[in-house]
């Protein structure tokens, strides 16, 4: 403070908490974010402040001295790239170890855009990632940074900081960028997996039917874990609402090869109000499965995963 004031410098750092907060707290309620969501922006000193500019990947609001957000689209199938990251982010987080290339608007080195990434690598600005997750849907990588500038390549570099990390300081070390990245990897792993899923089966639930994308998790039928079967992909995955999936995961529910539900006996010689009958009802019936045969739950995979049923029984 001098004279009493705020200096620039300290009211753009309040702005720019403030604005993570809001962030944080959307993430907390929906598992992507929209339009819909970032639109409104987020209120500071009683202004309210944009999160992004709709029409470009790289935004400083004009209350604010530095860059505050960068984004990613992600393609809808068959529309045009216009850059090289919306084809390979998501390629470079998976396949790398420390940082991910971004690039740059146009390729004037020299027009804003450009020049706020610049400005935010030489002054170690934390910023908001908003990572396209499926056409339209973003995930907010929160604290992110901009960790190179190349003028003749056209492109910055960007850094994730660690998690939950309160200073919101860059990255110091390798090894630092390396954690970072992972928890990334493993972020968008689950987002990208759970919406092509959850999509696949037009939001409901496999099981009861249930409508409502917010109350529905991804179930692996064979965990990611195992390295031959586990992979990310529609046909290793089925929607299911909270009480299905943990009844699922806890083999109390098993699905055989042919989509059929069987119910152990544990829980059907229970007799304790209608949350447990609905579960009762569901043995020998069949699962709802997604209109594309392709996106359809994988025989081998189910059986493998209906022998632990059986054992666990």
């Amino acid at each position: 403070m001098i004279g009493g004031e705020m200096s620039g410098h300290e009211h753009d750092t309040l702005m720019r908490i403030a604005a993570f907060e809001h962030v944080q707290r959307l993430g907390e309620i929906h598992d992507h974010l929209t339009a819909t969501e970032l639109k409104p922006g987020f209120t500071f000193a009683g202004e309210r402040i944009p999160l992004v500019n709709p029409q470009r990947g790289i935004f400083k609001p004009h209350q604010m001295r530095f860059l505050l957000s960068i984004k990613t689209v992600f393609p809808k199938p068959g529309s045009r790239v216009w850059y090289d990251d919306q084809r390979e982010v998501h390629r470079q987080i998976f396949d790398g170890d420390e940082t991910i290339d971004y690039a740059f608007m146009g390729r004037n080195p020299d027009a804003a855009d450009n020049r706020w990434l610049r400005e935010a690598f030489e002054n170690k600005i934390p910023i908001v990632y908003f990572l396209g997750i499926a056409p339209g849907r973003y995930q907010a990588m929160i604290p992110a940074f901009i960790s190179g500038w190349d003028a003749t390549a056209l492109k910055a570099r960007v850094a994730f900081g660690v998690p939950n990390d309160e200073t919101l300081a860059p990255p110091e070390n390798a090894l630092e960028r390396r954690y970072a990245l992972r928890a990334v990897k493993q972020r968008l792993h689950q987002a990208s997996f759970r919406e092509a899923v959850i999509t696949a089966y037009n939001g409901r639930c496999a099981l009861s039917g249930l409508p409502e994308p917010m109350l529905l998790d991804a179930a692996h039928i064979v965990s990611d874990k195992d390295e031959h079967f586990g992979q990310p992909v529609v046909p290793n995955g089925i929607p299911l609402s909270k009480i299905h999936h943990a009844a699922f995961d806890a083999h109390l529910i098993g699905i055989d090869p042919d989509y059929r539900l069987h119910v152990s006996e544990r829980l059907l010689v229970q007799n304790d109000g209608p949350m447990l009958e609905a579960l009762k009802r569901l043995d020998k019936g069949t699962i709802h499965l997604p209109n594309r045969t392709k996106d359809q739950p994988d025989r081998d995979r189910l059986a493998l995963r209906y022998e632990r049923f059986k054992a666990a029984a």
